[in-house]
């Protein structure tokens, strides 16, 4: 029995951290509609130039380190061969260590860093954001410690929090600074230092949670040091890596987008304008991803329980239902978002500059929740290194990419090598799976799939023609019919779906809110 309450302690943390890692990215791609309204384009491109290395950041806490102490803590509490406490504290000193080196990189490399990008002028938003990188050591040890021990509500309240107040910090002195008349660069400092004020509240709600367990004296040997330092650098990295993938895509727009635009002959202005607009993509990729990995990821951490377990088919049937679940989410929220695309980027951003090259760059969510959620199952029977691996390619390829296209295509350039590369993962992600001898999604199901999407586009086609007809493209009106596209969309897609069997009863109850599916369909 003992093993079966152990896993349903870890699918019940495991859907708890799901929760809160769905409220603080879609809180983080949200915000920056209102926000890229205040600041304007040249406002939102200083600002995305410089999130990526944040994110970073946020990463190594999120989903590299604490995972990785966390896994410790938990074999220690099991095994007891290790103290949990010494773990926290070997963990904190190494990332200390770590961080701190980061911190002092960035910090002291930031001009050369701003000199990659092209833009001297965001030196002091990077020196202010290499400070993130000194919470690093504290809020990944807490973080993991509380998970390894199997609480994880310290992490889930820290991570809401943090986001919150980063958003409203954010959106508040974005407001006032642009009133007062400061420059764009200052308003991209605050919104910066916005960022280290929302890790710092995290990183004192953890403390509060961390200070009610009772401290203990602590001997560091040489074999734990180097056991726990070769586990954080190893797999903490990897897991890192694969969790980061989004963000180190970013990361490469930002160090040569706007210098190969300047390259290429495009003025100062325009090229930061083009810039701004490219990054309109962003939050519309977080959003379409969240949506398919919070229902797919909830059934990964019940993968390596059922690695273990006589019923190999129960193992395999949940592999086929996440990447199912990605797939389908995936596709239906890729197609949707190009076909009304255009009022889409009226309603959220005023005009619809950009329109054509967000729509070949939203490909990239059917991609990217595929590739995250095999990224997940490759983590969860033990293969994170390969997972890691497979995104490095990939950014790789997407940098060398940059420097192909977007002389030629500019933006449109950008968003051709994003898709390439994650179509790469996508590929090396899937042999991999295949190599293992782990069964995919029949050639049917696609077929359905296609046939689901291509109606519901045929369907927003002519939702969209309408408004075009009559020339209601107003903000108000593009609002309507991105909303209504929305509504009407999902409503095809769903149906269609449902029509054609791509979930079977056991799926959909495995799902949340699958259930109501069932109940529809038999009355």
């Amino acid at each position: 029995m003992v093993p079966f309450d152990n896993s349903r302690v870890l699918i019940k943390g495991a859907f708890i951290l799901t929760i809160a890692a769905t409220i603080t990215k879609v809180l983080s791609a949200v915000y920056r509609v209102p926000f890229q309204n205040i600041v304007g384009d040249i406002g939102f491109y200083i600002y995305q130039q410089v999130y990526p290395i944040y994110g970073l950041a946020i990463a190594l806490t999120t989903y590299g380190f604490p995972v990785i102490i966390s896994k410790l803590v938990a074999e220690a509490e099991t095994t007891k061969e290790m103290d949990s406490r010494q773990i926290a504290h070997t963990s904190f000193l190494l990332l200390g260590i770590f961080g701190l080196f980061t911190f002092l990189l960035v910090f002291f490399g930031s001009n050369f860093i701003a000199g990659w990008m092209g833009d001297r002028q965001l030196t002091p938003l990077i020196k202010i954001v290499s400070f993130s990188f000194l919470l690093v050591p504290f809020i990944s040890t807490i973080r993991g410690y509380f998970q390894g021990k199997g609480n994880m509500i310290p992490t889930a309240i820290s991570q809401v929090q943090e986001q919150l107040i980063r958003v409203i910090f954010i959106l508040l002195l974005a407001t006032v600074l642009v009133k007062n008349g400061s420059s764009l660069y200052k308003v991209g400092s605050g919104t910066v230092l916005s960022s280290i004020i929302g890790s710092l509240a995290a990183l004192l709600t953890l403390f509060i949670f961390y200070s009610r367990h009772k401290s203990s004296n602590v001997k560091l040997t040489t074999s734990s040091v180097t056991f726990i330092a070769k586990n954080l650098l190893i797999q903490g990295t990897a897991i890192c890596i694969s969790g980061a993938l989004l963000i180190l895509l970013q990361f490469v727009d930002s160090l040569n987008i706007y210098s190969l635009l300047i390259k290429s002959g495009v003025e100062i202005d325009q090229a930061k304008e083009l810039k701004g607009i490219f990054d309109r993509g962003q939050p519309l990729i977080q959003l379409g991803t969240v949506v398919a990995t919070s229902f797919s990821l909830t059934l990964v951490p019940a993968l390596t329980s059922s690695r273990t377990s006589i019923r190999e088919t129960n193992f395999f049937d949940k592999i086929g239902l996440a990447i199912k679940i990605s797939v389908i989410v995936g596709l239906g929220a890729a197609v949707g978002i190009i076909c009304i695309m255009e009022p889409t980027n009226i309603m959220l951003f005023s005009n619809n500059d950009g329109t054509s090259v967000l729509q070949v760059f939203s490909i990239a969510i059917l991609f990217g929740s595929m590739i995250l959620t095999m990224s997940g199952i490759l983590q969860g029977i033990g293969c994170m290194k390969d997972s890691a691996k497979y995104v490095l390619i990939g950014v790789l390829v997407k940098y060398l990419g940059n420097y192909i296209f977007i002389p030629k295509y500019e933006t449109m350039g950008a968003s051709f090598s994003t898709i390439i590369a994650l179509f790469l993962i996508l590929v090396l992600c899937i042999y991999k799976l295949k190599k293992m001898g782990i069964p995919l999604l029949s050639y049917l199901f696609y077929a359905k799939i296609i046939v689901s999407a291509f109606f519901m586009a045929f369907i927003l086609y002519l939702w969209t023609a309408v408004f075009s007809y009559f020339n209601l493209t107003s903000r108000g009106w593009s609002t309507i019919n991105a909303l209504g596209g929305v509504m009407v969309g999902g409503i095809v897609y769903i149906f269609m779906v449902r029509g054609l069997k791509l979930l079977n009863e056991k799926e959909l109850e495995s799902i949340p809110f699958g259930k109501y599916f069932i109940h529809t369909k038999k009355n």
